[in-house]
């Protein structure tokens, strides 16, 4: 018997398992799969030695999220923090590099670079604030006021036809849409120029994170720790209700590092009518095709800048992406599509023998479909890298019904866990200060369907954990930093 039991064990199931045990409380993790780590599992899927993130790659968040900076994750594994936090190419053999130095971002852009300036200047100099309002449920009093209006005004900008206005060239516009179009929704709109905008901060802030070794080392970090402090794991059990989970291990609290659709399934008639139809109204995204690369050498990218950087965004012109995105959003594959890559392997020889290299790609699709997209990612970078498929020594690829049954959490291959808009990030899964907590005592939703979103923060779990500590335990929040003497 425990106090707290955990249904899923991605970044915020391990998130709230960490928060509950260092608080003093019995808990068990429960996870359907043989290993830990949800969407921070880092395998060997092509050849042997080449070491492919399955599904989160790079970091942004690593050294930005509140959770992970309570947890010191910066002291427990290395995070690689390259110069170039991304790169994004374009016809003639050019591309935009993403400095995490302001002022080389700012050269490089030439003419573009004041108004480069001025769109994240201002949000860099107010980064606290920015993060706690981006952080948390946005339906609360924020810490900083100005942060919040700096950020909103230009988020408005960003998300309405007006978006190039302040640009005179291209490489900065289609930098910014490459940004925002990881958040898998229509372009332009406040939703996506939030996310966009965020990302684009914290490209010149701490930088976008690289975990040496994969991005299991995340998950594998706040393992240790939860085993440390007493915590329990079963792996290879899906739960398949929540009187399973109460009968096994008379818990007080039951979190669910679950979708809504999940939650109302385990937990049925349990929850109110009312709060089931909520659940049942929250919609699901767009999905992706992910296919991972064994390289018998680096890629040939004409921009030779483009060959040190981690993350890139393929899709070219910011109106072509555009039209690639809302497309997909249409229910149709785009004939040139949005491709989001990552050579880990430029900053971590870790991931491949020596010479060789991995490449992770994905390209956003219609929900549920089961097109195999591997020809139009090869298509996608051989444009900007002629020579990248003689250099293929093996492929797997995973359609958007392959990710939705890898990974329950990513219903029809949306890796969001529910579509970014912008009524979603008010009502993430409901409207209501506290979220995470489900109107029936003691049970807990925190996951990338409730606030902040997605991302490897961990702060839906940390968020549903806290009010698991204030409403069911009256227990405070603990300290989650390394003990030192």
């Amino acid at each position: 018997m425990v106090d707290v039991a955990i249904v899923g064990s991605g970044p915020n199931g391990l998130a709230a398992a960490v928060t509950m045990a260092r608080a003093g409380l019995s808990v068990k993790v429960f996870e359907a799969a043989d290993s830990l780590g949800g969407g921070t599992r880092t395998q060997e899927v092509t050849l042997p030695g080449f070491r492919h993130d399955i599904c989160a790659a790079v970091h942004p968040m690593a050294l930005a999220s509140p959770f992970f900076r309570a947890f010191e994750l910066n002291r427990r594994i290395e995070l690689i923090v390259p110069e170039i936090s991304y790169g994004h190419p374009l016809d003639g053999g050019r591309a935009g590099i993403a400095y995490r130095d302001m002022d080389r971002m700012v050269a490089a852009l030439g003419v573009d670079g004041r108004a480069w300036r001025a769109m994240f200047a201002p949000l860099l100099q107010r980064l606290d604030g920015v993060i706690d309002f981006t952080q948390a449920s946005l339906l609360r009093i924020p810490q900083d006021p100005l942060a919040v209006i700096r950020y909103g005004m230009r988020t408005l900008l960003q998300g309405t036809p007006a978006w190039n206005l302040g640009f005179t060239e291209d490489v900065a516009p289609a930098m910014l849409t490459g940004v925002s179009a990881h958040a898998m929704g229509r372009l332009p709109t406040p939703a996506t120029a939030g996310a966009g905008l965020l990302l684009g901060t914290l490209a010149h802030a701490g930088g976008w994170a690289v975990p040496r070794g994969g991005s299991q080392a995340i998950a594998q970090a706040m393992a240790e720790d939860f085993a440390a402090h007493g915590g329990q794991v079963e792996l290879s059990h899906k739960v398949e209700s929540l009187a399973e989970v109460k009968e096994a291990t008379g818990a007080k609290a039951v979190i669910f590092n679950t979708t809504p659709r999940a939650l109302v399934e385990m937990a049925g008639d349990e929850l109110p009518e009312r709060y089931r139809r909520k659940l049942a109204s929250f919609k699901y995204g767009a999905g992706v095709c992910k296919v991972d690369f064994a390289l018998s050498g680096p890629v040939p990218w004409l921009a030779e800048e483009l060959r040190k950087a981690p993350t890139l965004h393929l899709g070219g012109s910011r109106e072509s992406i555009a039209f690639a995105e809302n497309e997909v959003l249409a229910g149709r594959h785009p004939e040139n599509p949005y491709v989001l890559a990552v050579q880990a392997s430029v900053v971590d020889d870790s991931r491949a023998p020596q010479g060789q290299h991995t490449f992770w790609a994905y390209t956003h699709v219609p929900a549920g479909s089961a097109r195999d997209c591997t020809e139009d990612i090869i298509r996608a970078v051989e444009k900007y890298a002629p020579g990248f498929r003689d250099l293929i020594l093996a492929s797997r690829t995973e359609t958007a019904q392959d990710v939705g049954r890898y990974n329950p959490n990513y219903i029809d291959g949306d890796i969001s866990s529910g579509a970014v808009t912008l009524r979603q990030l008010l009502q993430r899964p409901v409207m209501a200060p506290d979220p995470w907590r489900t109107p029936v005592a003691g049970i807990y939703l925190g996951s990338a369907s409730t606030s902040p979103g997605p991302a490897v923060h961990g702060m839906g779990g940390w968020f549903a954990a806290r009010s698991a500590l204030k409403n069911t335990f009256h227990l405070p929040v603990p300290e989650l930093g390394i003990s030192t003497p």
